[in-house]
């Protein structure tokens, strides 16, 4: 049989391709297949049976101490975007006094410290609050671009390193967090305990952290000239 993947013989993309995170929650289901294999269990004997339930019990306590982990997870993150927001809203208003900062900057910082927190189990709008957070950022960021003089400023110098090390910080808890969801996307997927235990109790996979589009486009720029 010849190679799948022939290295002397390639289809190359001279051009490229982008990887991007599909925001996609995947209902898990089973066949007529499992519910069989549990049929003939029974149908050999009543031992073999009860091991199968047994099974699946440790199976739900096993995904529903995850579910707890990816929780306590993402409420690290949100806890550290909180913070995210106050440092921004009180660099803002610092910048403010000094200069007019631009309107939708102040605004979208405004309607970030109303939001609130999202719900644990929002994927998506987690992903969505850390892009507005970047975005009020870059605002700030720019303002101080266009007013260099304003870098002086101790205070204001003080809640971007403070905003910095919280980027840095969220960033290494979205990898812990990224690693749960991916141990949950793999557990719900085993067959034939916990994806049966999955399907029986609509369980879905789970949406890991994604970089705002934002992000991708500052990567992919020159930072050198």
């Amino acid at each position: 049989m010849a190679n799948q993947l022939d290295e002397m013989n390639p289809v190359t993309m001279e051009e490229g391709r982008d990887a991007s995170v599909i925001a996609k929650q995947v209902p898990i289901k089973v066949g007529w297949g499992s519910v069989l294999f549990e049929v003939i269990l029974w149908v050999l004997a009543i031992i073999p049976g009860l091991v199968f339930l047994c099974m699946k019990i440790s199976a739900g306590n096993h995904l529903r101490q995850l579910e707890q982990k990816i929780n306590a997870n993402a409420s690290e993150i949100d806890n550290y975007l909180e913070q995210r927001v106050q440092i921004l809203s009180n660099c803002a208003q610092l910048v403010e006094k000094s200069i007019k900062l631009d309107k939708e900057t102040y605004t979208q910082i405004a309607a970030l410290r109303s939001g609130g927190r999202v719900n644990d189990n929002d994927d998506t709008g987690r992903n969505e609050l850390a892009s507005k957070v970047d975005a009020a950022s870059r605002g700030i960021n720019v303002a101080l671009e266009r007013y260099p003089e304003l870098q002086a400023h101790q205070q204001i110098r003080d809640a971007m390193q403070q905003n910095s090390y919280l980027q840095r910080e969220i960033t290494a808890a979205r990898s812990v967090y990224n690693d749960s969801v991916n141990q949950w996307n793999h557990d719900v997927n085993q067959w034939p305990t916990k994806m049966i235990y999955a399907a029986r109790h609509g369980y879905t996979t789970r949406v890991p952290f994604i970089a705002s589009q934002e992000t991708k486009e500052k990567a992919r720029s020159t930072f050198f000239d």
